[in-house]
């Protein structure tokens, strides 16, 4: 989870929201990812994402079933999908997202009995680390947008 941690941290000095994740196979990374949806001009190039694909080209396979991926933030419905198609066995996550949490915050794809695969889930992990970036990222934003207004 800290290099999951530093990745965000890279992506708050780009402006990005920092959200970083790594995909991890038998102790070795194999996959890293920021968050770059502003920097790429892509709505899907979250963390979750460019790690999966990251993690995918380094083990030459889309599936990725004996890989864990860590990510700063509670996954939201879309990396949550593709984490389901990747066939990762386990998501380790830090601060919850109240506002877009795929993992038990505001819906919980992970425990839906219909669908075909099913990831462990452990949230928690560096949690109060992970919040915070997050918060000192949107808070510095905040105050940068009071200042800019002119009088």
């Amino acid at each position: 989870m800290r290099a999951a941690l530093a990745l965000a941290e890279g992506a708050a000095r780009e402006g990005e929201v920092p959200v970083g994740a790594i995909v991890v196979r038998g102790g070795e990374i194999v996959g890293r990812g920021a968050n770059r949806p502003i920097t790429e001009h892509d709505p899907a190039a979250h963390a979750e994402i460019i790690a999966l694909r990251d993690a995918g080209r380094a083990v030459g396979n889309y599936r990725l079933p004996e890989c864990t991926l860590y990510v700063t933030i509670e996954p939201c419905v879309m990396c949550a999908g593709a984490i389901m198609h990747a066939r990762i066995a386990r998501v380790v996550y830090g601060a919850r997202d109240p506002k877009t949490g795929a993992c038990g915050s505001v819906v919980n794809l992970f425990a839906e009995r219909r669908i075909n695969h099913h990831t462990e889930v452990t949230e928690g992990v560096l949690a109060e680390e992970s919040g915070a970036l997050l918060s000192r990222f949107f808070s510095e934003r905040r105050r940068g947008e009071r200042n800019d207004g002119g009088d």
